[in-house]
């Protein structure tokens, strides 16, 4: 549990019986968690039909906001959802939620869903679209003494050339399924290779390896998303004056990489420490690009 001192008991958590009272907010309306509920018949329940983001909380401000919001966006555009609300008023009901829950530092997770509809696949007549937000604590993690996650290589394989892996949509099968091969096999998380057989993504992150100082990642359009953290990357070695380049890779061609580092929303910059049981090299560069990220979050965010 993150550390939360500091706040006014204006916004500290109710509780019932000693429970904690966790706040989300639902169509725009505070309510508790208990009390968040949606139809049976709503289609993300359904069909997974909807699109959501993931976006990490520092002090009290969401990182990167207007890009998680742009995605999002599109997202519903392309599914031909309607979004209620405008990204400015989203951002106010965010900042509510989370003064509400009292928790400056967490996850916050947007929810767009198609709504409650008629039996099937048609989306006729689905017409009330629900927007639903929640927080979590953000998982804990030292600048200084990153971690090291192991890596299991999924059997189950991206589409090449899917639309929908441009965004974040609510129906992740195959996510899940990978990431349970990964537990089952002790690892923190799932490569995922595509249907050609070349390095995607992993199954809630984006994907660099180091080769001769240059910074590699799997190019959009080939089963990994454009993710927000991978953009902002991205941005650092450019700052930094650290060649990049896009393209694919195999999975034996990786393991010789000269180090293998993710990018997420909830916790940034993670090195690879291990694929499927073999140690993989730690590159100071990852490590550079670690701490620059830290940098540029405090910047944003700081007070």
């Amino acid at each position: 549990m993150l550390k939360r001192s500091g706040h006014s008991p204006l916004f500290a958590h109710h509780t019932l019986d000693d429970k904690v009272v966790m706040f989300v907010l639902l169509n725009g309306q505070l309510v508790s968690e208990e009390q968040a509920v949606v139809p049976v018949t709503d289609r993300s329940f359904l069909y997974g039909d909807g699109v959501f983001e993931t976006i990490p909380v520092y002090n009290r401000k969401p990182f990167r906001w207007a890009q998680h919001l742009e995605r999002l966006t599109r997202g519903a555009d392309f599914l031909k959802i309607r979004l209620a609300f405008a990204p400015k008023e989203l951002r106010v009901l965010a900042g509510e939620l989370i003064e509400r829950n009292g928790m400056p530092d967490a996850v916050l997770r947007l929810t767009l869903s198609r709504g409650p509809g008629e039996r099937g696949y048609s989306p006729g007549g689905a017409d009330s679209p629900l927007v639903v937000m929640t927080l979590n604590p953000r998982p804990p993690l030292d600048p200084k003494n990153p971690p090291l996650w192991r890596l299991k290589t999924s059997s189950y394989r991206l589409p090449v050339s899917d639309p929908l892996s441009s965004f974040k949509t609510n129906n992740k099968l195959l996510q899940v399924l990978a990431r349970a091969e990964a537990d089952a096999a002790d690892a923190y998380e799932a490569l995922m290779l595509n249907t050609n057989g070349e390095v995607a993504e992993c199954s809630g992150a984006n994907l660099f390896w180091i080769y001769r100082e240059t910074v590699y990642t799997t190019p959009t359009g080939r089963g990994a998303l454009p993710g927000i953290t991978r953009a902002v990357v991205l941005e650092l070695c450019q700052a930094l004056n650290l060649p990049t380049n896009k393209r694919v890779i195999k999975p034996e061609s990786l393991r010789n990489s000269a180090g293998i580092f993710l990018s997420l929303a909830s916790l940034g910059i993670v090195p690879v420490g291990m694929l499927d049981g073999e140690p993989m090299a730690d590159s100071p560069i990852a490590d550079k690009i670690f701490t620059a990220y830290h940098q540029v979050v405090q910047r944003e965010t700081g007070p």
